[in-house]
């Protein structure tokens, strides 16, 4: 009798078994972080609660000079530039947008770590549409942080395409 013996890998658990467990673990991983940028998503939410009724622009140079930038360089003009027009109202609205995509992060990263199948094709799609964006920026101009932005969206997005075709075989 010729055939192939399939082997039972360590501790009697099958291979294919084992690749799943590993896709489990990295959509785990991409849960946690969807779950850290609506975390951060969140701070800043709350820092952009506490302007408002404060004079923004006032705050915002404090800012600059607390640590050490030079007001008149690029950044640092259009950041104060985006204080002074600043109104309660469009705090209130940047604040609201805030809490609303934590809540959107938080709702994928519990549909990841419950392994569901519409939260990973939502994490492909939401991922996906920043990648034309992504690239146009590095078209603009490329930087470190830029590079590792579109390498960590690719790795997170293909990681999930991937979990979806493996679940469909």
């Amino acid at each position: 009798m010729t055939g192939v013996v399939k082997r039972k890998g360590r501790k009697g658990i099958r291979p294919e078994r084992v690749e799943r467990r590993n896709l489990a673990a990295g959509i785990r991983v991409v849960a946690m972080i969807e779950a850290a940028k609506g975390m951060l998503v969140i701070l800043v939410g709350l820092g952009v609660f506490a302007l408002i009724h404060r004079d923004v622009q006032a705050v915002a140079e404090e800012l600059v000079r607390h640590v050490h930038l030079n007001p008149a360089s690029r950044f640092p003009r259009i950041f104060l530039d985006a204080a002074a027009s600043a109104s309660d109202s469009r705090l209130w609205a940047l604040a609201v947008t805030a809490m609303v995509y934590a809540l959107i992060r938080f709702v994928e990263a519990y549909g990841l770590w419950r392994q569901q199948a519409w939260a990973e094709w939502f994490g492909i799609l939401a991922g996906g549409l920043y990648l034309p964006l992504e690239v146009y920026e590095l078209t603009v101009s490329v930087s470190t942080v830029k590079v590792v932005i579109l390498a960590a969206n690719l790795l997170i997005v293909g990681w999930l395409a991937f979990a979806r075709w493996q679940a469909r075989g």
